[in-house]
């Protein structure tokens, strides 16, 4: 099978990049969030966000979510305080369940 030599040098390029404010883990400073981890599920008040970690007041670790539709987790354990957690370990983050709600 021929490949069209045009195609193969065409190249797609960014070019015009736009830096947001407020954005990410720091646009959730001061709320209560959620952080899907490599091996855990952990939620609590993001009070700092470094380049290699966060800080949770009010930490817990999530052993059983339960329905994602019904307000509170089923297995939510506190951590005693404030947690660190490894930025690199973070597959996902927002706001969910009882986060959302007052």
């Amino acid at each position: 099978m021929k490949s069209n030599p045009s195609k193969e040098n065409t190249l797609k390029k960014l070019v015009k990049v736009e830096e947001v404010e407020g954005e990410g883990l720091i646009g959730l400073m001061g709320q209560r969030i959620t952080l899907f981890c490599a091996n855990y599920i952990y939620r609590g008040i993001l009070s700092g966000v470094n380049d290699t970690c966060v800080l949770l007041d009010e930490a817990q670790v999530v052993y059983e979510t339960g329905p994602f539709n019904q307000k509170e987790w089923k297995d939510a354990q506190p951590l005693g305080g404030s947690w660190y957690v490894e930025r690199g370990a973070i597959e996902s983050f927002g706001l969910t369940k009882s986060d959302l709600v007052p």
